[in-house]
């Protein structure tokens, strides 16, 4: 995050980080899918969110 709080930028909301574990596990539990699926789906449709939400659909419910 930025140092100055004025200076705002949500540019990232749109994507979803492989690396940080809230951010997956939190996509998970959304889209009725596990982790694991998460990372399959950003390795094999990159990060966008939109994209990634479309793909989990597809995908059977784990839960």
């Amino acid at each position: 995050m930025a140092d100055d709080k004025s200076k705002r930028d949500f540019r990232d909301r749109n994507k979803i980080s492989p690396d940080d574990d809230y951010e997956v596990n939190f996509f998970a539990l959304q889209n009725n899918i596990t982790p694991e699926q998460v990372r399959e789906l950003i390795r094999k449709h990159g990060n966008d969110r939109a994209t990634l939400t479309a793909a989990a659909k597809a995908l059977p419910a784990q839960f």
